[in-house]
């Protein structure tokens, strides 16, 4: 077998990450980090759990995506979120963590100073991220736990944008471009949102409690971007091979988005208690509401709908889901699955090949999540009923600043990626199917 130009380089790019890792000089903690005294051990104990509910959902989506593909897609379609845990995983390690964590890069406003990107080289490889919290960061875990809890939603931001691309993206051409996302808009956007000086949450007042805008938004709108450039695949018409697997990953999914939004408070307290309520009530009432608007528009009550439903509900609430009350939630997941609804069944959507529906789904359900929480989130000018309309004003300016970022950025990478490796299959592995053409496997 001919070996490929692109996987030599491939594996001289881990080789020398790997050495430059067993060389490396770390740096010790600096003055931002509390003592040791100051660590929650059950802030501790619930964050490792989190963490681990959080990594539970990228195979979770695995197999949410898997079994609705068509048979010859299967293990290909599983294969490119799964790996996204290793290839985001050493990419946060090297440089993404500092990318979005890292001391701010960017804009000065009125006399303060506003983050766009973190600096590159606070956190390379690491570098600080040890045992003691940070003052800012998680100021009761210790900051190798925070670090590892944010690496999660770093997986699984790339692994969601695989369903819009499944059964025609060359799988190197997929890795190069996760790798470019991360590094290029996800830490960005990180950055801008959750870092105590970030431009989107520090000047606009965003609220995004557990990353509707971070991590649906953000892949929603780069799925748009990578069916736009790819184009419909030959046979844009399947069945789903195998509904057991839809709903084994929707659960799974569901019980890590505890983690995922419970998580995201950052210790074992009442903000975490009401988030996992919000998240699970959220989560029913769009399951509910979409099996019921999908029989008054004449459909058949599905299993996929009851799953699809559901996941709609979890992206709605998640950047809310520590800022509204329970019945609140409720009015969440019901809004939230009617308009994603009808997202689906948009016929211009479906022209341009979404497969499993990402954009209808993750993106229309962040941008609907981050309308509603402008308007409900509680506190002081958190949203349009607790601080009026300027607060709602900046949100929705956001809005239009985020979806044009991910966009338009996706849009450019998935271009340059394509020049550096042809990003669609030949037709004949097309036909052939991705599991056996890419991988010599079969389902």
């Amino acid at each position: 077998m001919k070996l490929e130009k692109r996987w030599i380089s491939a594996f001289i790019i881990i080789t020398i990450v790997a050495i430059t890792g067993l060389f490396w000089q770390h740096q010790a903690p600096t003055t931002d980090f509390n003592e040791a005294s100051t660590i929650n051990f059950a802030d501790v104990a619930w964050l490792l759990t989190a963490s681990c509910l959080v990594l539970l959902m990228t195979p979770g989506l695995s197999f949410f995506y898997g079994g609705m593909v068509g048979k010859k897609n299967v293990i290909s379609t599983m294969l490119k979120s799964f790996i996204c845990l290793g290839v985001v995983s050493l990419l946060w390690v090297t440089v993404g963590f500092s990318l979005s964590f890292g001391n701010p890069i960017g804009l000065t406003i009125d006399g303060t100073h506003y983050g766009i990107i973190g600096n590159p080289f606070n956190y390379a490889f690491f570098d600080q991220v040890e045992l003691l919290p940070h003052k800012s960061l998680g100021s009761t875990i210790p900051f190798i736990l925070f670090a590892l809890f944010q690496m999660k939603f770093a997986v699984i931001t790339p692994a969601i944008i695989t369903g819009a691309l499944a059964e025609r993206i060359r799988f190197i051409s997929f890795l190069l471009f996760i790798c470019l996302f991360t590094v290029c808009i996800y830490a960005p956007l990180c950055h801008m949102i959750w870092h105590p000086h970030g431009l989107l949450g520090s000047y606009f007042g965003v609220k995004d409690f557990a990353g509707g805008t971070v991590v649906h938004m953000s892949a929603g709108f780069a799925a748009l971007a990578g069916v736009i450039v790819l184009g419909k695949r030959k046979n844009s018409e399947h069945i789903p091979t195998n509904i057991p697997f839809v709903l084994l990953g929707t659960g799974l999914l569901w019980f890590g988005w505890f983690g995922f939004n419970a998580g995201s408070a950052l210790a074992a307290n009442a903000t975490a208690a009401m988030a996992f309520a919000t998240t699970t009530i959220a989560s029913a009432s769009a399951m509910m509401t979409w099996v019921f608007f999908d029989r008054l528009n004449g459909r058949k009550v599905s299993a996929l709908g009851a799953c699809i439903g559901a996941v709609v509900g979890l992206v709605v609430i998640t950047p809310s889901a520590g800022f509204v009350t329970v019945p609140q939630s409720i009015f969440f997941g019901f809004i939230g699955a009617i308009v994603s609804n009808k997202m689906v069944y948009w016929k211009k959507l479906k022209q341009i090949d979404d497969t499993l529906d990402v954009f209808a789904c993750h993106g229309v359900g962040g941008i609907m999540g981050m309308i509603l929480t402008a308007i409900f989130a509680q506190g002081e000018n958190a949203s349009l009923l607790h601080g009026g309309w300027s607060v709602f004003g900046h949100h929705m300016i956001a809005l239009v600043l985020v979806s044009a970022f991910t966009f338009g950025g996706a849009y450019l990478l998935f271009k340059i990626t394509n020049f550096i490796i042809p990003i669609r299959v030949t037709e004949e592995s097309e036909d052939l199917g991705l599991d056996l053409s890419q991988h010599g496997e079969k389902f």
